[in-house]
C-alpha cells in the first residue's frame, strides 16, 4: 500500500506533525474488489477518508439504451455479483411497471422464493469475508458452502451457475422443476443448523464483539439523512423494509418480521444480517408449500412477454410470436413515459428509473444502487477510529465496486 506523505510546507500541516496520507486499496486483500480509500491518518487514527469508486468502468447504464428489456437482464446480472438474480428481479419488475405487465402467480412465487436466496447467498458473504477479515476462517468457510448449495440451486433452475439471466419481461426463462423444489426444501432443512453454527462461532465470539461492538456508529437520523436503506438503516432503528412497505411479487401473502436494531454499529449490521437470514428462510417455507400451478409467461394477448419455448418448437403462432419479440424493428412498443419501482435488494433498495421511447428497449435507464449510497457513509463511520477499524466498517457495509461505478 503506497503511502504519500503530505506536504509539511502547507499551512495548513505545519502544525499538524505526524499527519500522513495512505491509499487503502484497490488492491488491498479487505476491500475485495476494485475500491479506493485514501486515508488521512494521526499515527494509527483515522481522521478522515475519501472514498474513490474505484477502477471497475463498466457503463452499464449506457449499455441500457442499445440492449432490449430482455437482453440487458444479463447486463444486470453483473451489477450485484454477490446476488444477481435479485438484480434481474429488480429490473423486470420496473419494465413490467413500464408495460403493465402482469405477472402469474407462479412467477411471482418463483421470484420471491429466488429474492430471499439470493438475501441469503449475500448476507452469507458479507458475514463470512468480514470474519475472515478479521482473523477468523471457520466461520468463512461454513457460510461459503452454504452458498455453494445456492448456486447449484440456480444451475438447476436456469442451466448457469454465477450469471443466470433468469427473469424475462412477464415471466422466466424456464420454469422449475419438482426436484428442484425438493433442493430447495433440502436447503432450508440443513440450513437451520449451520445459521445456529455461525451464529456460535461469530455473534458469541468475544474477538468479535469487541473489533465490532460500538465502531461504525451510524445513528437513526444520520442513516435517515444520508439516505441508507436495508440492513444498514434497520440496524439503526429505521423500520423500513419494501416488501412489507410496497408489497411486490407475493411478499403480501407471507407472513414475516422486519429485523431491526438500535444501537447502529458494526455488530448490530452482523445482528440484522443473521436474523434476516432466518426471515428469508420463513419466507421461502411459505412459498414452497403454498407453490402455485400454472404457467410461468404472462398473458400473451397483448404480446410482451416472450412465448414459451414449447410453444416456439410446435406451433406457427409460437414461432410467429417469438420472431416479432426478437427482431428488432417488429418489437412490441413500450409506453412514451418514464417510471420509477425497486425492491428490497440484500443490500438494501434497489431501484431502477426507465423512460420509455416507444421501443423495446430503454430511452434511459438510471440505477438506483445501495452501495454507492452506502459508500458516502464511510467517511463519517470511519472518523475518529483507529487503522485497523476499517476493515471491520467496510466490511459491515458490504460495498460491491459494481455498483458504484455503472
Amino acid at each position: 500500500m503506497p503511502l504519500e506523505l503530505l506536504d509539511p510546507t502547507s499551512p495548513d500541516q505545519a502544525k499538524r506533525e505526524g499527519i500522513w496520507q495512505l491509499n487503502f486499496g484497490p488492491q488491498h486483500p479487505a476491500t475485495h474488489t476494485t475500491l479506493r480509500l485514501l486515508l488521512t491518518l494521526d499515527g494509527e487514527k483515522v481522521i478522515e477518508a475519501e472514498p474513490d469508486i474505484g477502477f471497475l468502468h463498466s457503463g452499464f447504464e449506457r449499455l441500457a439504451e442499445v440492449l432490449d428489456f430482455n437482453q440487458y437482464v444479463t447486463i444486470v446480472d453483473r451489477m450485484n455479483y454477490i446476488s444477481p438474480m435479485a438484480n434481474e428481479i429488480a429490473w423486470h419488475h420496473a419494465v413490467e411497471k413500464l408495460l403493465d405487465v402482469k405477472l402469474t402467480p407462479r412467477t411471482t412465487y418463483i421470484r420471491t422464493i429466488f429474492a430471499e436466496l439470493m438475501r441469503i447467498q449475500d448476507h452469507l458473504l458479507c458475514v463470512g469475508t468480514c470474519v475472515l477479515d478479521l482473523g477468523g476462517m471457520t466461520a468463512f468457510i461454513y457460510a461459503f458452502n452454504e452458498r455453494e448449495k445456492i448456486y447449484d440451486l440456480c444451475e438447476r433452475a436456469s442451466g448457469q451457475r454465477f450469471h443466470t439471466s433468469y427473469t424475462r419481461v412477464g415471466g422466466l426463462m424456464f420454469d422449475v422443476t419438482d426436484d428442484w423444489v425438493q433442493g430447495v426444501r433440502d436447503f432450508i432443512k440443513n440450513f437451520h443448523k449451520v445459521h445456529a453454527d455461525v451464529t456460535r462461532m461469530v455473534m458469541k465470539n468475544r474477538i468479535f464483539i469487541e473489533r465490532t461492538q460500538g465502531l461504525g456508529v451510524l445513528t437513526k437520523e444520520e442513516a435517515i439523512s444520508g439516505s441508507a436503506t436495508g440492513p444498514i438503516a434497520r440496524a439503526s432503528g429505521v423500520q423500513r423494509d419494501l416488501r412489507r412497505d410496497d408489497p411486490y411479487l407475493a411478499y403480501d401473502e407471507f407472513d414475516f418480521d422486519v429485523i431491526c436494531a438500535t444501537a447502529g454499529d458494526c455488530f448490530a449490521r452482523f445482528q440484522v444480517r443473521m436474523l434476516e437470514m432466518l426471515e428469508s428462510v420463513k419466507i421461502i417455507t411459505q412459498a414452497l408449500e403454498n407453490l402455485p400451478a400454472g404457467t410461468v409467461f404472462a398473458h400473451q394477448a397483448d404480446k410482451e412477454a416472450l412465448p414459451n419455448k414449447a410453444e416456439v418448437y410446435r406451433s406457427i403462432e409460437g414461432l410467429i410470436h417469438h420472431f416479432e419479440m426478437v427482431m428488432p424493428n417488429r418489437q412490441v412498443a413500450a409506453p412514451r413515459d418514464e417510471v420509477y419501482a425497486a425492491t428490497e435488494s440484500p443490500n438494501g433498495e434497489l431501484g431502477y428509473y426507465i423512460v420509455g421511447d416507444g421501443t423495446f428497449r430503454s430511452y434511459r435507464a438510471r440505477t438506483r444502487p445501495p452501495s454507492f449510497i452506502h459508500f458516502s457513509l464511510f467517511p463519517q463511520l470511519i472518523r475518529g477510529c483507529q487503522l485497523s477499524d476499517v476493515v471491520a466498517v467496510l466490511g459491515g457495509l458490504n460495498i460491491i465496486a459494481a455498483e458504484l461505478d455503472r
